[in-house]
């Protein structure tokens, strides 16, 4: 097993993220770090602790955290990849669970083990226990529809994975830094890949202003997906598949809409006209109704998505997407 980290600026978290790896009940056979380009001490920190323990640092420009990933894949020979970000940490007994449903060899073309997460802040406290549990989208995944109507919530760095798998599906796709991770799994399940969710945690996720899931990036790579999955899936007309109108489609304006109203909360007028462009183009795949209404208040929408208005812009966009 190759423990995968990507490194971008993350000197803050990286001792903590290798650490964790080094605690492992069941050791990784290989530890991999690839520098994406950082400009901070973060590679020193891991060439600090390369000293005493056996991390392999790669170096690259800087390119997002999906070419780091396919970086180290490529570059490892272990036959299995376990995944972690640079500011999450894994529990002790990390990979010694994930490991043990391919041991089982219970499960067909099994290529993809994955656990729950407990979500920690900035800080590293405790803010809540079993995040997949709780979520939306069920667990495992037996459907397309399950891939597809919600986001996959199947967290990189609660997952271990066949290196061949990946190889064959095409590994990360390096467009994308932001929903890299659902992207992936969907072309698992799609090729016919076996998968076991654990329903324990396995790993602690930070959270938290900065990190990723808030980054401007992943604004852009939502787009980049979205467009990719409307033409990697089709309305097939003849078995009453309205895949981008009745799954896709609703799927991403409930995000776009998440987005605009946490934005409009805080006062970015900037990233609520970005939320607003983006919701215009999701609906476009929506039914005549639900898009109606979206051209019907949208000239108030963008006439409102400005100080002091932002109040009501919020109560537009709430009736526009009912």
């Amino acid at each position: 097993m190759a423990a995968v980290i990507p490194l971008y600026n993350g000197a803050p978290f990286i001792r903590e993220a290798l650490e964790s790896v080094i605690a492992q009940t069941v050791p990784a056979d290989e530890i991999i770090v690839v520098d994406d380009g950082s400009t901070d001490d973060g590679p020193a920190i891991v060439a600090e602790m390369a000293k005493l323990h056996p991390i392999t640092m790669l170096r690259k420009p800087n390119g997002g955290q999906s070419s780091a990933r396919n970086m180290a894949i490529r570059h490892t020979t272990c036959t299995h990849v376990a995944l972690l970000d640079q500011d999450d940490a894994w529990y002790e007994d990390h990979l010694e669970r994930l490991r043990r449903p391919f041991l089982d060899g219970k499960v067909r073309r099994l290529a993809l083990v994955y656990g729950d997460l407990d979500q920690v802040d900035r800080s590293g406290r405790q803010m809540s226990l079993g995040c997949i549990e709780r979520g939306p989208s069920p667990h495992p995944k037996r459907s397309l529809t399950d891939c597809l109507r919600h986001d996959m919530f199947i967290l990189p760095g609660a997952s271990l994975v066949a290196r061949q798998a990946m190889i064959d599906v095409g590994l990360f796709d390096e467009r994308l830094s932001g929903y890299e991770d659902d992207d992936l799994f969907l072309r698992l399940f799609c090729a016919g890949f076996g998968s076991v969710y654990l329903p324990v945690s396995v790993t602690r996720w930070r959270v938290y202003g900065g990190s990723t899931s808030f980054s401007h990036r992943m604004a852009k790579s939502r787009m980049i997906y979205f467009d990719k999955l409307v033409e990697m899936f089709p309305d097939d007309l003849s078995l009453d598949l309205h895949w981008a109108r009745h799954v896709i489609g609703p799927r991403f304006m409930a995000l776009g809409r998440s987005d605009f109203l946490r934005n409009a909360k805080i006062g970015n007028t900037t990233l609520m006209r970005q939320n607003w462009r983006d919701m215009r183009k999701f609906a476009q795949v929506l039914r005549w109704k639900a898009r109606a209404r979206l051209w019907l208040l949208g000239p108030l929408i963008e006439a409102t998505c400005r100080r002091p208005l932002t109040g009501i812009a919020r109560t537009l966009v709430r009736r526009a997407c009912r």
